[in-house]
C-alpha cells in the first residue's frame, strides 16, 4: 500500500509540472488540497483566497467607477485631456472660452465609466495567470503586492484588450464628434485623426491607473480590514497572515 501511494503522488507531482502555469490552480482544484500547509492554510486555500480577493476588488471598483461621475466627479482619478488639448483648454479657460473643451473632457471621462464593465472582465480573466507559486509569495508580500504584481504581468495585455473598448465607448458618448467639433473650430483639423489617437490612449492609461488605484485600495483593505473579508475563505487567508 505505501508503494501505491507513493507512486500515485509522484503521478500527481508530475501531472502538475507538466501543466502550463497559468492553469495550475485548476488543476489543484480538480485534485483537492495539496502541498504543505503554511501557517495552517493549504497551498490551494492561498491561491483561491488571493484570486477570490482579486476578482472581489475587480468587481466592486468596476461599479464604483462605472457610475456616472466614477472618474469625472473623483479628483484622485477624473481624466485630464491629453498635451495639445489641455494647453488650449487652459488657455481658454482663463478667459471663459473653455466649455468645448470641458464638454470633451467630461465625454473622455464618460467613455472610461462606460468601459469600466469590460475592463472587469478582463481584470477577472488576468487573475488567472497567477500561479499558485506566485499567490504564496503575494500572500506574505506588502500590502498591495498582489495588485502590483497582477498589473505588471499583466498591464500590456490589458491596455490591448481595452483601446477597442475606450474608442467604442469614446465614439457612443459623443467624445469623438465633439473633439472633430473643437478641431474644427480651433484650427487644428489638419491633425485631428491624430488628436483622436492620442485621445484613446490617455483615456486608456487614466483608465487603468484609476481602476488599480481602486483594486490596491480594496487589497489593502481586505489585508488590515476584518470587516472587508466578506467570504469565510478570505476571513482564513487573510486573517492568519
Amino acid at each position: 500500500m505505501r508503494i501505491l501511494m507513493t507512486a500515485l503522488a509522484a503521478m500527481s507531482l508530475t501531472a502538475c509540472e507538466a501543466v502550463p502555469a497559468g492553469g495550475l490552480g485548476d488543476v489543484l482544484s480538480g485534485l483537492g488540497s495539496v502541498g504543505a500547509a503554511q501557517g495552517g492554510l493549504t497551498n490551494l486555500e492561498i491561491d483561491s483566497g488571493l484570486r477570490q480577493a482579486l476578482e472581489i476588488g475587480a468587481t466592486n471598483v468596476s461599479s464604483q467607477l462605472g457610475a456616472t461621475d466614477g472618474f469625472f466627479g473623483d479628483s484622485r482619478i477624473k481624466i485630464p485631456l491629453p498635451g495639445r488639448l489641455a494647453e488650449l483648454q487652459d488657455g481658454l479657460g482663463k478667459v471663459g472660452l473653455s466649455a468645448p473643451l470641458d464638454n470633451l473632457q467630461l465625454q473622455m471621462n464618460r467613455a472610461a465609466e462606460a468601459a469600466m464593465p469590460e475592463a472587469r472582465k478582463l481584470v477577472v480573466s488576468a487573475v488567472q495567470s497567477i500561479t499558485l507559486e506566485d499567490a504564496v509569495g503575494i500572500l506574505r508580500g506588502g500590502d498591495t503586492a498582489a495588485t502590483s504584481f497582477l498589473r505588471g504581468r499583466t498591464e500590456a495585455s490589458l491596455r490591448d484588450a481595452f483601446t477597442p473598448h475606450i474608442q467604442t465607448a469614446l465614439s457612443q458618448t459623443g467624445a469623438v464628434q465633439s473633439l472633430d467639433s473643437v478641431a474644427s473650430k480651433y484650427g487644428l483639423s489638419a491633425i485631428a485623426t491624430d488628436l483622436r489617437g492620442d485621445m484613446t490612449d490617455h483615456a486608456v492609461n487614466f483608465g487603468l491607473d484609476g481602476m488599480f488605484l481602486y483594486v490596491a485600495e480594496q487589497e489593502r483593505e481586505i489585508r488590515e480590514n476584518p470587516v472587508a473579508r466578506t467570504t469565510d475563505l478570505l476571513k482564513k487567508v487573510f486573517g492568519s497572515n
